[in-house]
């Protein structure tokens, strides 16, 4: 039997969400049921020698830090790969958080987030059972940024197929990460590293 019936009640969310995580309010969240954990833009992260984990969400750079330090004596780690394929060990507490309008407890991973997007994911362990996500909604004015090589190798496939799989599939084993943009007059261009 099923432990989760259609019965129970689940909020609508969208692909993107404003939620209330610690003491912030109104974050930009990505709701992402691909990825397996939630992880939270951390900052001062450090364990004491009585062995508490001491930490503040986001940093000064961001219009969300509030410099409330949070202290856990219980947390754990994770050894977690990034959508490079890097792995890396971080640390993982708890956190209060209202998605949606509803108020939970998640198990969030500390991580610099300041590149990212969004300051906050949400990944399918913290949403599931408790909410459906409606990807055509999208409640932030947040839109992912294009990377700028997509519209310069798109170009690049257009002028010629062949060449462009031998110069940039086959050469550079796919991996974009070999791409450098490069100025040339007033247009970026394309090369590559090798």
């Amino acid at each position: 039997m099923d432990m989760h019936s259609d019965n129970d009640q689940k909020s609508i969310i969208g692909s993107s969400e404003l939620i209330d995580i610690g003491k912030a309010k109104q974050v930009p969240a990505k709701i992402d049921t691909g990825a397996d954990s939630s992880s939270v833009w951390a900052s001062h992260i450090r364990v004491t020698k009585d062995g508490v984990l001491h930490f503040r969400l986001f940093d000064e750079g961001s219009p969300f830090y509030t410099s409330k330090a949070y202290k856990r004596k219980e947390y754990k780690v994770a050894v977690v790969r990034s959508a490079s394929g890097h792995e890396q060990i971080r640390y993982r507490a708890y956190l209060p958080v209202v998605v949606g309008g509803r108020r939970i407890k998640a198990l969030f991973n500390l991580s610099d987030r300041s590149r990212n997007n969004f300051p906050v994911l949400i990944g399918r362990r913290t949403i599931a059972y408790k909410f459906i996500v409606d990807v055509s909604h999208n409640n932030t004015n947040i839109h992912p940024k294009k990377n700028p090589k997509t519209s310069i190798i798109q170009k690049r496939l257009n002028e010629n197929p062949h060449e462009f799989h031998k110069k940039y599939i086959k050469r550079l084993s796919g991996n974009a990460d070999n791409i450098k943009l490069k100025k040339k007059g007033t247009k970026n261009e394309v090369s590559n590293s090798l």
